[in-house]
C-alpha cells in the first residue's frame, strides 16, 4: 500500500477589491473629537488600553533602517510566514531580532 504524501494547502482570503470601500457616514464626519472620544469611552467593547496621560510621556522613536538584501529560505518557512498576512518581512525580522537578542544575552 502506498502512503499518500501530506501536503499541506494554504487558504488565504482577500478582500472584494471590486466592491468600494463603506464610507464613514456623514455623522461621524462631522463628530468633533470630544463626542468621539465620550463615545468610545462609553463603548463598553472599547479597551482601557492606554492611561489618560499615556501621551504626555510618549518618546517619539523613528524606526531602525533596513537594509534590501536577497535571502535564500526554506519554500515551507516562507510559506509559513506568508500565510500570515501582510507584514511576514516584519515578522521574518522580528524573529531574527528576539534570536539574535537571545544570543547576546546568554554570552553575557
Amino acid at each position: 500500500m502506498k502512503e499518500k504524501s501530506m501536503q499541506e494547502h494554504t487558504v488565504r482570503y482577500r478582500p472584494d477589491r471590486s466592491k468600494p470601500e463603506p464610507r464613514m457616514s456623514d455623522m461621524a464626519q462631522n463628530m468633533s473629537e470630544d463626542e468621539v472620544m465620550r463615545r468610545a469611552a462609553d463603548d463598553p467593547d472599547m479597551p482601557d488600553i492606554l492611561a489618560p496621560d499615556f501621551w504626555d510621556h510618549a518618546e517619539i522613536v523613528s524606526p531602525a533602517s533596513k537594509n534590501q538584501i536577497t535571502l535564500r529560505l526554506d519554500a515551507e518557512l516562507l510559506d509559513w510566514f506568508k500565510a500570515g498576512g501582510k507584514g511576514y518581512q516584519t515578522r521574518i525580522n522580528a524573529v531574527l531580532r528576539s534570536y539574535v537578542k537571545a544570543q547576546k544575552k546568554a554570552a553575557e
